[in-house]
């Protein structure tokens, strides 16, 4: 058993496997006991289960204080716990903008809010193993070529630029190479069936039964794909904070486990947000600056942590009063896509080439 004391990029592997042990029966509960059956969520339930969630985040970053500080000293471990707290806070404001792609693809698919939280919570499950392995690549490059932090930086800050001037721009789920491809190259259904994400129908030219995959699969993917958009920005602003990769990992997934249960609670309400995304671009451009001001005005030392996480939750908290306080009495404005089951059929035809099952 002395390996699971050993060192695995930087932290016990004992430390590593509690902490997906925690992501593991957190899912199962949810899945196994919460949501065993298919259920729209109200309102009220998603916002307790969602200050559930960012009660666990803010707890787990007192274990990683206690873990690092015993490991590394209380100097240490007070500075990754605050970086910890940072990183989490900007992936939990960036998801706030993945709430709009997700609520747009649901719509397009005409996807009922019963069964849009068990896709959620398998597409989170595929985030989790994308994000890691995004990570994972991110952190042995960053061990091997360190300068590739400047990198990110300077593609924080011009992310962040083109943020504030940038028009508000729908995702194009329609011309997407990779949903048309799959959905030409996979026999797909033109209709839901219930949760599953694949079953047996009749094939039209031989009666035989085959397997197809359903619109809820197709919605699943699109949002995987939505989230390695996302990935892009979000996972250089944490290195950006941080190279140490269980911080980096952790705050992320924390971010993440949250939104599925965040989405009900937002989805209703999103265009109340309109403004945020302004402060999150002060946010990339100040996380991305901060390694130049660091190495190049301050002579190389560490900027405050404490004074990055009060801009940080400045910035963001700043943004979300501004939009909610704007866009008072404003009402839900008409989704880009066409809604109903009629209109999600015509999308099923046109991307699969009018093949649909």
């Amino acid at each position: 058993m002395e390996f699971l004391f050993n060192d695995w990029l930087g932290t016990p592997v004992w430390f590593w496997l509690s902490f997906i042990g925690i992501v593991v029966g957190l899912t199962a509960f949810d899945l196994g006991i919460l949501h065993k059956e298919d259920k729209e969520m109200g309102i009220g339930e998603s916002l307790k289960l969602s200050a559930f969630y960012i009660s666990l985040a803010l707890a787990f970053g007192v274990w990683v204080y206690f873990q690092k500080t015993g490991a590394l000293g209380p100097e240490v471990g007070a500075d990754l716990t605050m970086k910890y707290y940072t990183a989490f806070f900007i992936e939990k404001a960036l998801s706030i903008d993945n709430v709009f792609v997700i609520s747009l693809i649901f719509t397009y698919f005409a996807i009922p809010p019963k069964y849009q939280y068990r896709a959620l919570l398998w597409g989170i499950m595929a985030v989790i193993v994308l994000r890691g392995i995004m990570i994972g690549l991110g952190a042995a490059v960053v061990q091997q070529y360190e300068w590739v932090l400047y990198i990110f930086a300077a593609f924080l800050v011009a992310t962040g630029i083109k943020m504030l001037f940038a028009g508000d721009k729908p995702m194009d789920i329609e011309h997407n190479p990779v949903v048309r491809f799959i959905s030409r190259h996979m026999r797909v259904t033109k209709e839901l069936h219930d949760q599953h994400f694949f079953v047996k129908v009749a094939d039209s030219r031989t009666g035989k039964l085959v397997w197809a995959a359903t619109p809820l699969f197709l919605a699943l993917v699109v949002i995987n794909l939505a989230d390695l958009v996302f990935a892009v920005d979000s996972v250089p602003a944490v290195f950006a904070i941080t190279t140490d990769t269980f911080i980096v990992y952790t705050s992320n997934i924390m971010a993440i486990l949250g939104l599925r249960a965040l989405y009900f609670a937002l989805a209703a309400m999103v265009h109340r947000f309109h403004y945020l995304k302004y402060a999150l671009a002060l946010v990339l451009v100040f996380i991305g600056s901060k390694i130049f001001i660091a190495d190049f005005v301050l002579g190389g030392d560490k900027f405050p942590p404490v004074l990055s996480l009060g801009i940080t939750a400045g910035l963001i908290a700043g943004g979300v009063i501004y939009s909610l306080w704007k866009t008072r009495g404003q009402e839900e404005p008409d989704w880009p896509a066409a809604e109903g089951p009629d209109a999600a059929k015509r999308h099923i035809d046109e991307l699969t080439g009018g093949k649909a099952l």
